[in-house]
């Protein structure tokens, strides 16, 4: 796909990984659609890429509330006429495994599952109507092996990775020229685990809990010592326009782990951690 002319709609657009890739796509000549929650963010995204000369809108969006989804598609279609990309890429990041509430796991998985899912919800129809087009979901090589500190982030991932195999198979029984993408990056530098900005006013007492507090000064670490979001976004870009599934750009430390849990699926041992090899690609 040709990026010039055509329409990129990005949830999660005005921070981190989504606002690279709307500044990477609009310097290729795409149009932006930056859907985000936050809305001093998101306005101000939106007027630096202006300055750029991209055309671009922002629109609240909550990407749990499937009518903000649906008028995020309307946004679009209104100032742009037609939509041929859409980063399902709003996500948050809470919770270990044992003890954590259920009204968290419940957080993570609205955003980060039943976001993606609205997401194609209203705007697949659109693409398999022109029968051209491109999704990518945003997922994490949390996707593909279980971490310590992070089951419910795990979790949600390993949803998104699911959904999009399942969606790539579906569209090539279908014979579409619709792609699909699934993003598994390691640490990139965003903001990922300040999360609790978005939180919920009455789930925020969770976070002064110690052994979270913990958890999230360690991610912290790892996510600045990782890669800048215009590497991830230019692989994104990259993904588009060859039509490739697997967006990984933590390569080796992604097929480590599928060939550690190859080997532990074989009686091998249980895969180890390594948090290094997910920061470097």
């Amino acid at each position: 796909m040709e990026l010039q002319g055509k329409t990129a709609v990005i949830t999660g657009g005005a921070s981190g990984i989504g606002l690279a890739t709307a500044y990477q796509f609009a310097s290729s000549g795409a149009n932006i659609v930056i859907g985000d929650i936050e809305d001093a963010p998101r306005e101000a995204s939106v007027a630096k890429l202006r300055d750029t000369g991209a055309k671009v809108i922002g629109v609240k969006t909550d990407v749990v509330n499937e009518a903000d989804v649906e008028a995020l598609r309307d946004a679009a279609l209104d100032e742009f006429g037609a939509v041929h990309i859409v980063f399902n890429n709003a996500g948050v990041a809470a919770g270990p495994t044992i003890g954590t509430p259920k009204k968290i796991w419940d957080w993570v998985l609205d955003v980060n599952v039943d976001g993606v899912v609205n997401g194609l919800n209203v705007f697949l129809p659109l693409l398999l109507e022109q029968n051209e087009g491109h999704v990518i979901n945003t997922a994490s090589l949390a996707g593909l092996g279980g971490v310590p500190g992070m089951g419910a982030y795990c979790a949600s991932k390993f949803a998104v990775v699911g959904i999009s195999e399942s969606l790539l198979q579906e569209l090539i029984f279908r014979g579409s020229n619709v792609g699909v993408s699934a993003l598994c990056p390691g640490f990139v530098k965003t903001r990922i685990f300040e999360s609790q900005r978005n939180m919920p006013n009455e789930l925020k007492s969770y976070n002064e809990d110690p052994e979270v507090a913990a958890i999230n000064n360690i991610a912290q670490g790892a996510v600045q010592a990782g890669i800048d979001a215009d590497q991830v976004a230019l692989a994104i870009e990259k993904a588009v326009r060859n039509n490739e599934f697997w967006i990984l750009t933590h390569e080796r430390a992604a097929i480590r782990i599928t060939e550690q849990r190859l080997e532990w699926m074989k009686g091998g041992p249980i895969p180890g951690i390594s948090l290094e090899s997910a920061t470097k690609p």
